[in-house]
């Protein structure tokens, strides 16, 4: 498959993957807002957080390595010895889920049961939902590594979907059952998704469109461990490379979900508090999610497959080195005009996105405040995500074990300034530094990506240049916004508020035709894919 290809089929995949966390987010957010009306804050801050966070937790670290490892490379490989590979997540993600569960139950603090009631069955439910989701990682990594666009956006689509239909009948019907809820719609969110990538193989496998493509996999039995004669279990280099990314995404969960942990075994604010504090960081980072997530997703394969991880830009075909340096240059752009967006409009739309979503509950108070600080986080999220996903694609072993020294210390400092911070500011503590953490995350990444194209004459790091006078229309626009927030809302009644709206509008028209009229490369590159 040509670089062309691959970025072709790399874009499509980035584009659902972007369409599919849209729905995800839409019908979250309508979840939550349903829920807030017939359960408690408390609940909802212990499924939204504590368990949650025992699920991710579980699943990133029994994951996470052997995915960033065995997407690296070409598709063309020993198969056998990947999927091997792949099968060693669910005896770690059974170790993880055992560990993890005992300190959520014994070393933890415990919710009051007549608040939130069936807390125990909860963490149960949850770690074991973990341990079900990877059972299907082998599924997941093959049709990832093949661009399988449909399969991943049904699969998703359909559990999701699913979950919530569940939650909501629950919901209204026995709203006494607590945490049993959330615990039944989470066992069966992972149940469909498995089973929608086995039943996609068992269909696919020998299949003429198989044929067709030269698939590497005949057969279902293929895809469950199988010991090879005369050679070994797994790949050893890819072994060594996971083991690398292991130790890397052990820090890397603790800067990820930093402000969790420090909630969940800090006790720095009340599971009421918690339940407030994550709905506005999932509203907050609505953007972040479905767009910068599933084009970091994407564009690592992309990168990945067209350079070869290790080498120096000299030993690269040029003609890929070229194709990798404009992409990453547009990709800086369009995540950095997104994320500047997001933080211009988002300062003084936060009140009324908040009164509007969830009521005085969420407006009234730090929710506001907390939201326009997620503003500008989300433009640090933006840069971070990208800069890192180019550098993470690239690495090689030394240069991996070498970032898990700095991950440590970012991760020992983001710790430290979130418990002070908290303490000094509240829960706007937790993104303040969450964003002093991106800060220094996008300068070591920056920093790699000038040192690798040193040598030659590509800049892809001028994408983070937008053009002087787009950046004197999103000043205007924010200080537009910002008087229209004092002067119409959210006090002056609905017409206040809808004159408010309206001019946000302008603003942001104003905003896109600057854009287009401007950044002319990046449009081409955008309607081109």
């Amino acid at each position: 498959m040509s670089s062309q290809d691959v970025l072709g089929q790399t874009t499509r995949l980035a584009s659902s993957s972007a369409l599919l966390q849209v729905l995800f987010r839409v019908v979250t957010f309508g979840l939550n807002a349903f829920t807030l009306r017939y359960l408690s804050r408390e609940l909802i801050g212990v499924v939204n957080v504590r368990l949650a966070l025992l699920y991710s937790t579980v699943v990133f670290l029994a994951r996470e390595a052997f995915r960033r490892a065995c997407l690296s490379g070409s598709t063309k490989r020993n198969w056998t010895k990947t999927i091997n590979l792949l099968w060693l997540t669910v005896p770690l993600g059974v170790f993880w889920s055992l560990f993890l569960g005992l300190v959520w139950i014994h070393l933890l603090e415990v919710p009051d049961p007549s608040v939130v009631p069936h807390y125990q069955a909860g963490v149960v439910a949850f770690g074991l939902s973990a341990v079900i989701e990877l059972l299907g990682e082998p599924f997941w990594v093959l049709a990832q590594a093949h661009l399988f666009v449909r399969l991943k956006v049904i699969a998703e689509s359909l559990s999701v979907v699913s979950k919530c239909i569940l939650t909501v009948i629950l919901v209204v019907l026995y709203p006494h059952w607590g945490l049993h809820i959330f615990a039944l719609a989470q066992l069966l969110y992972v149940s469909v998704l498995v089973m929608c990538y086995i039943i996609y193989f068992v269909v696919f496998l020998g299949s003429p469109e198989a044929t067709k493509k030269s698939f590497p996999i005949a057969r279902m039995k293929a895809l469950l461990p199988t010991l090879v004669e005369d050679e070994t279990f797994v790949n050893w280099k890819e072994a060594r490379l996971t083991w690398s990314f292991f130790k890397q995404s052990f820090l890397k969960q603790i800067l990820t979900e930093g402000e969790r942990y420090v909630m969940t075994f800090l006790n720095v604010l009340n599971f009421g508090d918690q339940g407030v504090y994550d709905i506005v960081n999932n509203l907050g980072s609505l953007v972040a999610r479905f767009v910068f997530l599933p084009i970091e997703e994407s564009f690592y394969v992309f990168f990945a497959k067209v350079l070869e991880r290790g080498k120096n830009v000299k030993d690269q075909k040029q003609d890929d080195v070229a194709m990798a340096a404009n992409v990453l240059e547009l990709l800086l752009k369009l995540v950095l005009l997104i994320g500047l967006t997001i933080t211009v409009f988002g300062y003084a739309y936060s009140q009324l996105a908040l009164d509007i979503y969830g009521g005085s509950m969420l407006s009234s108070g730090t929710g506001p405040d907390l939201l326009r600080c997620y503003s500008l986080y989300v433009l640090f999220l933006a840069i971070n995500g990208m800069t890192e996903c180019f550098m993470f694609a690239l690495m090689g072993k030394e240069e991996v074990d070498r970032y898990n020294f700095v991950m440590l210390a970012l991760s020992f400092t983001f710790l430290c300034i979130s418990y002070f911070l908290t303490h000094w500011h509240g829960s706007i503590g937790f993104i303040l530094a969450n964003c002093f953490n991106m800060g220094i995350r996008i300068a070591h990444s920056m920093h790699y990506i000038y040192d690798y194209f040193k040598e030659s004459t590509y800049r892809p790091l001028r994408g983070l240049l937008p053009s002087p006078f787009l950046v004197l229309v999103y000043i205007l626009s924010g200080v537009i916004t910002g008087f229209s927030e004092v002067f119409l809302c959210c006090d002056k009644g609905w017409m206040g508020r809808l004159i408010h709206i309206c001019m946000g509008a302008l603003c942001f028209a104003a905003t896109i035709i600057t854009m287009f009229s401007t950044e002319t490369k990046l449009i081409h590159f955008v309607r081109s894919q």
